[in-house]
């Protein structure tokens, strides 16, 4: 009897051990970055400075209007022509004094084969309202921390791309005063990224 009773104290002190390291675990776990934003993290987001295919080019360019970024690579296969897609869709639904009001930002994160005017062209065939841009390894990794974004190069050995890029996948919303205020995952509906931009434009009005 005395056997079972220290075996079951030894279990209910492993299992409150136990307990207790999920409840840390569950407070310390990363946000999700909505949840960030909604409580008002001024960590991510913020100004930065990319090239074009017609020069350099900054987000506070675009100060007045609202932006919607999306980082990917011009190569990719599914993901970010479907993110593109989605934010050409949502600009067409937007009446067109609003629509002047937005500014699409694609940002390659594969300098190497995305060349200013590569992506000039390879936006163009989504909406004249995006902009492509990229820039130095160092420059492009300091706009993916800014906003809380992820890549890696994958090597592709039996295939002629060479490599591929995997990376997170989020329309980035920016106030017209520079500020990231919402994120959507890239297959979201064009209605819900609409929606959200009138949101904005309707409350600066």
């Amino acid at each position: 009897m005395n056997t079972q009773l220290k075996t079951l104290k030894i279990l209910l002190l492993l299992t409150t051990c136990l307990l207790g390291g999920l409840a840390l675990a569950f407070m310390l776990r990363p946000q999700p970055m909505e949840a960030r934003l909604a409580m008002g993290d001024s960590k991510l987001g913020g100004d930065f400075t990319l090239m074009s295919a017609a020069g350099p080019v900054s987000l506070a360019d675009y100060r007045g209007k609202v932006s919607v970024i999306y980082i990917g690579y011009a190569s990719c296969p599914d993901v970010c022509p479907t993110a593109l897609a989605v934010m050409t869709q949502s600009l067409k639904q937007l009446p067109e004094a609003q629509r002047e009001q937005v500014q699409g930002i694609f940002i390659s994160v594969d300098p190497e084969r995305d060349t200013p005017e590569k992506l000039a062209d390879y936006t163009a065939f989504f909406s004249p309202q995006i902009v492509g841009i990229t820039g130095t390894r160092e420059q492009i990794d300091t706009v993916v921390r800014q906003y809380g974004a992820f890549y890696r190069k994958v090597e592709m050995k039996d295939s002629a791309m060479g490599y591929a890029v995997d990376h997170s996948s989020r329309l980035y919303v920016v106030n017209p005063q520079g500020k990231l205020v919402d994120t959507l995952l890239h297959n979201s509906t064009p209605r819900a990224l609409t929606t959200r931009l009138l949101d904005i434009l309707n409350t600066q009005g």
